[in-house]
């Protein structure tokens, strides 16, 4: 598989810099990897749909909105990933997370859960569909090391 250029896509919590050690990581080691991701401005995935259509009758019409302009894109760049790595943060639930790891089980895109231990017993089912559980973006990078390139860096670990 080495020489192919691979689509990654990160999921989840938006208030730790998670994404960038994994992009800096990957990029370090010099991986063929494009990462792509959900709206992570947390105001402007909210208030998309109002913002583009009109005002909304209620505060469910509008995360209604909002949640199905979003999936749009959550969908389409999930469908295209080779991989995706969804995240749990242990501060607030991600349900849109979970979500898009059943959009990831049911498309058949692999993917790499990334959480504490803490929450092991709320994301059994989650992680039961996982290819790879892991605990820091360290490991996540080793492990798209490992299945972009073959190459199995033992020095690391």
């Amino acid at each position: 598989m080495s020489g192919l250029e691979w689509t990654v896509y990160l999921s989840g919590e938006i208030h730790t810099d998670w994404r960038e050690q994994i992009e800096e990581g990957t990029k370090a080691l010099g991986l063929p990897i494009h990462f792509v991701s959900p709206v992570t401005i947390h105001e402007d995935s909210d208030d998309c749909g109002v913002a583009i259509m009109g005002d909304a009758p209620s505060d469910f019409w509008k995360d209604q909105m909002g949640s199905r302009m979003n999936a749009i894109r959550t969908r389409t760049l999930i469908e295209q990933a080779d991989a995706a790595v969804i995240r749990f943060g242990d501060k607030y639930k991600q349900w849109n997370a979970a979500y898009d790891a059943g959009i990831c089980s049911a498309l058949g895109t692999p993917y790499i859960t990334l959480h504490d231990e803490a929450i092991n017993h709320a994301l059994k089912e989650v992680d039961g569909g996982a290819q790879a559980v892991a605990r820091t973006p360290e490991q996540v990078v080793r492990t798209l090391q490992y299945v972009t390139t073959g190459v199995l860096n033992r020095a690391a670990g």
